[in-house]
């Protein structure tokens, strides 16, 4: 057969299968019944798409606002914007496994943490370990350490008060009877909080910190991490890219930067495990309970490459999530002053100084301190997407459809976080709602929203951290709130873009001014709030 002709069927044969594929996804697939946009019941790049753009989380709302509470976002996959989903899907008894996504998450093919383990058994077995130091004993005896930083930050501020950086400030700064009175020059919250949760988990995870607060010479890390964490969604949404290497052909930088993050994380690592269990003596930092556990039959401990694996999750998931959370919160008290104004009260009266405010029954009973933390993260939840689940052999209903083995499963945060369902007035910050004695509805209201809120998922898969992240996310912001006054920056009111508010004409999803926009990035990119602070009267920050 000539040249020519072979390859006209070879193209022939070719465009046939592609007609053939598309045919039975629209038609045939057993998923083809339900909604979705048409590209996206054809091929995974659809997903991809999304996940490359950062606007993931927001694609999931659109559709489920255009199809309704079910619809097909990938050939094999479904999504659910219900509460009832969420137990169904995530819940204990959940006839489901973590989908292949994760397999685009680890360093090696061979490498697995606690979050990206398919596997049940090895899973258990991993975050058993784990959850030991991620007890409430275990992060009370590293409270020391959180404070340290929290304190940290709390001087870089006070020190940007006694700055100026124009004109305008100077002549103000002159007007007022003490330096130390004065409004600061515009503080990126975004990166303060990136700072502050990578020294933290520095400190916690390797048992040194990163000094990313005091000192510029860490910070490029927190780029690396959205690099790495960018890369495993768009691998992980369409995994022929992550299979064949693609990234590095088409998103060449953010490759690079992953990297450039896993070259990081594995001499953290590296340097960690070289000290071993008794070189940090006066601590229980996460790595010795690495270093310490022991598989039951065999003996072994883990591998070095589990304790990378271990250490790539515990610097994203301890760091990046968290200060999306504190950061959001500052943006929303900041765009709120009257809710400002009622947390200030609160943590002011109960604690005499700032020193008093530690973990305690003391800061667990400021009900609206933690009302504005939840708040914050269902607005602008950390992990906006959606964490997908493979039914296994059997089947798993869902919402009254059944959905057969194989098929991707699950409910997007942002998605979820924003159904009028369960939130009245989803897109209004009111912390409010999670109080029963205020809330529009009372205990049932409150009730309802709690079913569909998962900022850290739910079920045996849910967020570790959950705990860790609270006690650091109440330090932080209770004290900001007791030392300091704040407010928007002048002249800017937040930092308009991908990650500061919305504005009128762009995307839908991105044009609500007083919304808090996320990159989605699987965490998440964030930018500002631009926000001014000045100590207040009375107050004194040791430095």
């Amino acid at each position: 057969m000539p040249l020519t002709a072979t390859i006209v069927a070879v193209v022939a044969a070719f465009a046939v299968y592609i007609v053939g594929v598309v045919v039975y996804r629209l038609f045939f697939h057993p998923l083809a019944r339900y909604p979705g946009p048409l590209l996206a019941k054809i091929t995974g790049w659809h997903a991809a798409y999304h996940a490359w753009r950062g606007d993931r989380h927001l694609e999931f709302w659109r559709c489920h606002e255009k199809y309704g509470s079910i619809y097909r976002w990938a050939p094999n996959s479904i999504s659910v914007n219900t509460n009832t989903a969420l137990k169904d899907i995530y819940g204990h008894r959940a006839n489901v496994r973590k989908a292949d996504f994760y397999t685009a998450f680890p360093p090696t093919k061979d490498t697995f943490n606690t979050h990206s383990s398919i596997d049940r058994a090895a899973h258990a077995r991993k975050r058993r370990v784990l959850s030991h130091a991620f007890s409430d004993s275990a992060i009370k005896t590293m409270e020391g350490h959180i404070l340290d930083h929290v304190r940290a930050l709390c001087t870089q501020l006070l020190g940007a008060t006694q700055k100026t950086r124009s004109p305008q400030l100077l002549e103000e700064k002159q007007a007022e009877s003490s330096s130390k009175r004065g409004w600061s020059a515009p503080q990126n919250m975004a990166s303060w909080t990136n700072y502050l949760a990578f020294d933290v988990m520095g400190d916690l995870c390797f048992g040194k910190p990163f000094r990313m607060l005091t000192s510029p010479t860490n910070r490029f890390a927190t780029d690396l991490v959205a690099s790495a964490s960018h890369r495993h969604l768009i691998c992980g949404t369409y995994l022929p890219i992550h299979k064949y290497h693609l990234d590095k052909l088409l998103f060449r930088r953010i490759a690079a930067g992953r990297a450039r993050y896993m070259a990081y994380s594995k001499a953290q690592a590296g340097e960690r495990a070289k000290i071993g269990i008794d070189g940090a003596p006066d601590r229980r930092d996460f790595f010795y309970y690495l270093l310490q556990a022991r598989d039951p039959e065999t003996g072994a401990g883990f591998a070095p490459a589990e304790l990378w694996g271990e250490s790539n999750l515990l610097i994203i998931a301890g760091s990046d999530t968290t200060s999306t959370a504190m950061s959001a919160t500052l943006f929303y008290l900041a765009h709120h002053p009257e809710c400002f104004a009622q947390l200030a009260r609160d943590v002011r009266a109960a604690f005499a100084s700032l020193e008093d405010i530690r973990l305690g029954p003391a800061l667990t009973t400021q009900a609206y301190l933690r009302a504005c933390i939840d708040e914050a993260m269902r607005l602008s939840p950390s992990v906006g997407g959606l964490l997908p689940r493979t039914v296994l052999p059997g089947g798993l209903a869902v919402d009254g459809h059944f959905f057969p083995p194989g098929t991707d499963l699950g409910v997007p945060h942002y998605a979820v976080h924003h159904n009028e369902a369960y939130f009245a007035e989803p897109f209004v910050f009111e912390p409010s709602r999670w109080l029963p004695d205020e809330a529009a509805g009372g205990a049932d209201a409150v009730a309802r929203a709690q079913s569909a809120f998962c900022p850290f998922s739910i079920g045996p898969r849910g967020c570790i951290g959950k705990t860790m992240a609270y006690a650091e996310m109440s330090l932080t912001i209770a004290r900001l709130v007791w030392a300091f006054d704040l407010r928007l920056a002048r002249g800017e009111a937040g930092r308009i873009g991908e990650g500061g508010w919305g504005e009128a004409g762009r995307e839908w999803g991105r044009e609500k001014r007083g919304e808090y926009q996320l990159k989605d990035t699987f965490t998440s990119w964030k930018d500002g709030p631009m926000v001014e602070f000045k100590l207040r009267e009375g107050a004194e920050i040791i430095e």
